[in-house]
Order: C-alpha cells, then structure tokens, then sequence
C-alpha cells in the first residue's frame, strides 16, 4: 500500500505576478532558473536569478521552497537564521541589480518582502522537519 502524502510543507516563498511573468520570459530564454540569496552586502543581499546548474549551492544553503513549479530557492544558512521567522515574496522593481543575476539586462532587479509568519504558520514550520540544505543534493 502506498503511503499517503503527508500535509504540505509550509510556503516560506512566492513570486509576486511581476516577478513570476519576468520569471517566466527569463526561462523562455536560459531554459530552467534557480534563486539564490546569500548574506552578502549591496546586490549580494538581494535575490539573484541564475541558469540551473551555473551556481553552485553550498553545503550549508537552505532549500526554502520552489517558486512558479520547480523553480528553486536557495538561501545561505547564515541569512536563513535572520529570516527563518519569515515569509518572503520576491518582487520586482525598476532599476539595475547585479550584472549576475540574469534580470540586470531587463531593466529591473529583484527584491525581497517579508512579512512575520503568524503564530500559526510558525508552529506548524518549527514541528516541521529541517528544511533540506545543499549537503543534502546528490553527488
């Protein structure tokens, strides 16, 4: 017998519908994305869009969610602990990001807003199991 799916894991991360149609045009032309959000300072600290498999995540990054399908988000361990407590929607806004991240040419760049999750959602994720890590990946 199998076994049955046990509730779905809570969402600790969406697009906004701007940033899910420029997702979308952004996979239309680099095929299949990723997210990554590190600790670092000035763009560092904002969401960078990456080609699949052209950044390589670290042992210790925490797997937040997949966004639009199978998209995945990836965030350092260490921004992870300042935000765990958090909902995150990626946005978009007019202006220039990292050269990295594959929106720079577009126009625009992508950001973060968060709110607290509620009492809630927050006991359900702490009695949730360990979000998977970079560690966890094959190989």
């Amino acid at each position: 017998m199998p076994a049955v799916p046990g509730p779905e894991r809570i969402r600790r991360v969406e697009l906004s519908h701007a940033a899910a149609d420029l997702l979308r045009r952004l996979e239309s032309l680099h095929g299949p994305l990723m997210f990554h959000q590190s600790g670092g300072c000035c763009d560092g600290s904002s969401p960078m869009c990456y080609p699949r498999g052209e950044f390589r995540v670290g042992g210790a990054d925490v797997l937040l969610g997949r966004v639009q399908g199978d998209t995945p988000f990836w965030m350092s361990a260490e921004q992870y602990e300042r935000w765990r407590h958090t909902h995150l929607t990626v946005d978009i806004v007019p202006g220039r990001g990292s050269g990295f991240s594959l929106e720079a040419p577009e126009g625009v760049r992508f950001l973060l807003r968060s709110r607290l999750l509620t009492d809630q959602e927050l006991a359900r994720a702490e009695a949730e199991p360990p979000l998977p890590t970079g560690a966890d990946l094959p190989g």
